[in-house]
């Protein structure tokens, strides 16, 4: 199931939702407080919910709720859950409806004991699990797919912990980043196409994994290395353990982490963000050059891409455009008297800099297109002469399946338009795109390691063959369901 129609109102811009991001630890004093730490540095992952839990090694705790990482947990809060192992999420729901019940992490009591599970992805056989499971007696308490992973835990009639877990992986198909946490260890784990990151660290003696690296320079923490796709770590007592259970498959990695998903200070699958997001404008002002005074990034995402843009043109980059950090999940608008209102909270133009100018208008994307309209009509508004839209990636054109919320196919302006007509639409004096070449020439040798299906309508994991799992997938293409390469 995709998120209600009521947190997508709340969306104040026109972007993909980020998926989730994921933390944990192992054998450190202050787990909990860390943990927070690492979540917190990753709140771009996901604003809807959050939650913590923690092990002392008798017993796992949770705390999660709605809302930002800050205004959930305190310091009352954190000393409800003690213990030197502790695991973290954020969340946005590309899966299950935008309530406390779907906050994660999920947690079981069953005959293997207690089990907590992080994830970040999506599975696209989870309708067809849960059917299965719900005809065999299973009762499910929330809407997310991460549950039909706590189910199939629960009925392993595996000897072991481990065994159990890579029992219940191998049942599913699709993206999982996963971060679990028992009484005496932790786990991590990536589906074997490697759709979302997960990168391994140490903080002295203890062991970190995080959705993003960004987290681990908060704390102190090494980067040691990623997860791996089909792996599985398991970290207890006796150290730290890889097995890798299942069959090899074409890597799948998110190309849209560089272009939007990643904070540009980390690393994402071996690579810096910032770097690749960088390399991208340097590409498009190749590709797509025009006359102009100054090139203005929409922020945040679309510094590094104007940066790399001014850098190959030498056309200098301004910050025309100021945007207010400050802005809450909701806010009071009025009824007529501000037009373009729920743009100009987020963003202001800076006159100064744009009054006569000829404008090269950088962002990483665009979506519907309605936001990109209204900042065209904002910077014309202060004084600018021309306005060149380039954008960081190529048009996008098909929804996700796996761990990011997208609209229907029909919602994307990249799918149902030309590229005139796109540009008609912003009243731009041009709009140009990055190639799907200029994208995957940023990350160099790696390019066949990535997952472009947005951008090509082609997908890499085979989608169920149930009707009802079916037809949501062909709703949400608006059309026949989806081609597998």
């Amino acid at each position: 199931m995709q998120p209600d129609s009521r947190s997508r109102r709340e969306a104040p811009d026109d972007k993909f939702r980020e998926e989730c991001g994921l933390f944990g630890i192992f054998d450190h004093p202050e787990a909990s407080k860390l943990a927070y730490l690492g979540i917190y540095a990753q709140q771009h992952r996901g604003q809807e919910s959050a939650g913590i839990a923690a092990s002392d090694g008798v017993e796992v705790r949770v705390s999660r709720a709605m809302g930002h990482v800050a205004d959930i947990f305190d310091t009352q809060t954190l000393q409800g859950l003690p213990g030197r192992s502790a695991i973290g999420h954020v969340r946005y729901s590309t899966s299950g409806d935008s309530h406390v019940a779907n906050a994660q992490p999920i947690l079981v009591d069953c005959a293997h004991g207690q089990l907590a599970t992080c994830h970040n992805g999506n599975l696209v056989n989870a309708s067809e699990l849960r059917n299965e499971l719900v005809q065999a007696g299973s009762i499910f308490q929330t809407t997310s797919d991460t549950e039909v992973i706590s189910h199939l835990y629960a009925r392993s009639r595996a000897t072991s912990v481990e065994d159990a877990i890579v029992e219940s992986l191998a049942h599913v198909r699709g993206a999982f980043s996963l971060v679990m946490l028992t009484r005496d260890r932790l786990i991590a784990a990536r589906d074997p196409h490697g759709f979302r990151p997960l990168a391994l660290g140490r903080l002295g003696d203890a062991v970190v994994v995080a959705s993003e690296t960004c987290a681990m320079d908060l704390i102190g923490a090494t980067y040691v290395r990623d997860v791996e796709p089909g792996e599985v770590v398991v970290v207890s007592a006796g150290g730290v353990r890889s097995i890798k259970p299942f069959p090899p498959a074409p890597l799948a990695h998110c190309i849209f982490e560089h272009v939007y998903f990643a904070r540009p200070d980390s690393y994402v699958f071996g690579l810096s963000v910032n770097e690749v997001r960088t390399d991208l404008g340097r590409r498009l002002a190749r590709e797509n050059p025009v006359d102009a005074d100054v090139v203005v990034p929409v922020p945040d995402s679309g510094v590094c891409g104007a940066m790399g843009y001014a850098e190959e043109s030498g056309i200098p980059m301004r910050m025309g455009l100021i945007r207010n950090h400050y802005v809450g999940r909701t806010f009071i608008e009025p009824e007529q008297s501000i037009r373009h209102f729920g743009v100009r909270v987020k963003l202001n133009p800076v006159r100064s800099l744009l009054d006569g100018k000829r404008v090269v208008l950088v962002d990483d994307s665009i979506v519907r297109g309605t936001t990109s309209r209204k900042i065209v009509k904002m910077v014309r508004a202060a004084g600018a002469r021309e306005v060149h839209v380039r954008i960081n990636c190529p048009p996008t054109i098909s929804p996700c399946f796996y761990g990011v919320d997208t609209p229907q196919r029909s919602e994307l302006i990249g799918a149902t338009h030309t590229i005139r007509e796109i540009e008609k639409y912003l009243e731009a004096d041009s709009l140009a795109y990055l190639s799907l070449d200029g994208l995957l020439g940023a990350v160099g040798t790696q390019r066949a390691s990535y997952c472009t299906s947005c951008y090509t309508g082609q997908y890499p994991v085979e989608f169920p063959r149930n009707p009802e799992a079916y037809l949501q997938l062909a709703l949400k293409l608006d059309k026949a369901p989806p081609v597998t390469k």
